[in-house]
């Protein structure tokens, strides 16, 4: 299965926790698993070329002790191990300065939180995440295209905002996509312009960004401000 088709999987187990709510969390949450993953795999390949290297991760904490079997640690003590057990001995993992993969394992959970409530869900997670070999250069070079994929699904109606757009390519791109996919009467063309926002500082990028969206087919594309998304606090 690849990368893609793996985290549609996870996805679709994710929207049946109750913790997990919305594409934020399960963003969150995939990246403190995803890290456990690679890194782990990446020990093993550094264990087999350097005969002194150790893992930065105490060995009852690396995914190989506690995640790799498929028919693991499940349910109830799944969750108390991870809650209890993995998260605060990561959070405080001491380290010097030398010791780069401490440090980046103790800044990655310092501000990590597992949203997931049910411990059988977690487990089936943790074994389509066991499918996927980040040794593999094809699943390594896939692995980008993640956050894209929970992300950048704008539809219709939905406010999308890009604060220093420059000459609207990413605008472009988005409404591109929304009329491939999304765009099938005018009404959903008028919903999709009424919801674009923009802002750009500079004089030349702005007016090039306004160019674009007339040729892109926006009638008004007034909502591309000259201004600085950074002058004032925004809430």
């Amino acid at each position: 299965m690849s990368v893609r088709n793996t985290v549609k999987s996870i996805q679709d187990i994710m929207r049946q926790d109750s913790g997990v709510d919305g594409d934020a969390q399960r963003i969150s949450q995939l990246c403190w698993m995803f890290f456990l993953k690679i890194i782990d795999d990446q020990d093993l390949e550094l264990e087999a070329m350097q005969k002194d290297y150790r893992s930065p991760i105490p060995k009852k904490f690396q995914w190989r002790t506690w995640a790799a079997d498929p028919e693991g640690i499940t349910g109830e003590p799944l969750m108390a191990f991870v809650n209890d057990e993995i998260f605060p001995p990561l959070k405080e993992l001491s380290g010097t300065a030398k010791d780069g993969r401490r440090r980046v394992v103790r800044d990655v959970f310092e501000d990590a939180y597992n949203y997931m409530k049910s411990g059988q869900l977690m487990r089936q997670v943790i074994n389509k995440i066991n499918s996927i070999d980040f040794n593999n250069l094809t699943e390594r070079q896939h692995f980008g295209d993640i956050y894209e994929q929970i992300l950048a699904d704008p539809h219709p109606g939905e406010i999308l905002l890009d604060p220093a757009c420059g000459t609207g390519g990413f605008l472009t791109c988005a409404i591109r996509h929304m009329r491939e996919h999304y765009v099938k009467k005018p009404a959903d063309e008028q919903k999709m312009q009424k919801a674009l926002r923009a802002c750009e500082k500079k004089q030349l990028p702005h007016m090039l960004c306004v160019t674009n969206m007339l040729l892109h087919g926006i009638e008004d594309p007034s909502f591309v401000r000259h201004d600085n998304t950074l002058a004032r606090p925004y809430i």
